[in-house]
């Protein structure tokens, strides 16, 4: 499946025993000796009486990752269109909290990706208190970022024209940056208006994607925190658009945008 690009394999491990070994991840995401997919997505049995499922994302490259927007719009379709649910409200348990997925009549699903953290202890991000950006050491220079955590760490770098930007070097440079415990994810806004940003995502443990969900929530969160843009952003990635809407203070962040089937398959692991 995809969602604007953003690719994944997402496997029922509900009516199937799943258990997944980090070279086993490698191998199917793998595109000239596996599958392919940006991420793996396991669909489990929920762990508490309020979800109906519980929603596991590996990376690439076989570590675990804490939330993944296109994903969740991806698992969403994933259980309804295969009998898994009847619903279209649907709560889903992760690691990190839960999740509401909305199908739409349209095929949009929208999810509510829940509430920004902004405390850099939650994030994790090494900084004294919380601030509409920070600045950073990086290649020998100081760089202005905002970090907003979606349940997975980002930090949002405004440029000037997102196709030139420095996507391949301070990408994996902040990535791998001693501030961040746990690495992170990293965005490149180009502000088009009030009302629209292109963005292009180096995701930890994958490089750079067509499209980032969760990316995308972190780069409205940090352009309304630093007074730059409105409730309701259009975010033009490369894979596509989606459409989010925060009102700020404790509210959550809700996206909306497509999940789309490619093939289905099987391989033996």
């Amino acid at each position: 499946m995809h969602g604007l690009g953003n690719d994944f394999i997402v496997i029922d491990a509900i009516n199937q025993e799943v258990d997944l070994q980090p070279g086993q991840i490698r191998l199917m995401a793998n595109r000239r000796f596996g599958i392919g997919c940006d991420q793996v997505l396991l669909v489990e049995p929920p762990q508490t009486p309020d979800t109906e499922f519980f929603y596991r994302i590996y990376n690439a490259d076989g570590t675990a990752a804490e939330q993944c927007g296109n994903g969740a719009r991806c698992f969403a379709r994933f259980v309804y269109d295969k009998g898994l649910t009847r619903n279209t409200r649907i709560n889903v348990g992760t690691t990190t909290g839960t999740i509401q997925l909305i199908l739409d009549q349209d095929q949009q699903v929208r999810v509510n990706m829940g509430r920004p953290r902004l405390e850099p202890e939650t994030i994790p991000f090494n900084a004294e208190q919380p601030a509409p950006s920070y600045a950073i050491e990086v290649d020998d220079r100081s760089i202005e970022i905002g970090v907003v955590s979606m349940g997975n760490p980002h930090a949002v770098f405004i440029v000037e024209n997102a196709d030139t930007a420095e996507v391949d070097t301070l990408g994996p440079a902040l990535e791998s940056h001693a501030r961040f415990p746990k690495r992170v994810n990293v965005g490149f806004m180009e502000i088009a208006s009030r009302h629209l940003i292109r963005l292009r995502v180096f995701e930890r443990g994958a490089g750079e994607t067509l499209a980032c969900g969760s990316g995308a929530c972190a780069a409205v969160v940090s352009g309304r925190l630093r007074g730059l843009l409105d409730e309701e952003v259009v975010v033009q990635l490369p894979g596509g658009a989606l459409v989010l809407r925060w009102q700020g203070d404790e509210e959550p962040v809700w996206m909306t945008g497509p999940a789309t089937f490619v093939f289905d398959g099987s391989i033996d692991i």
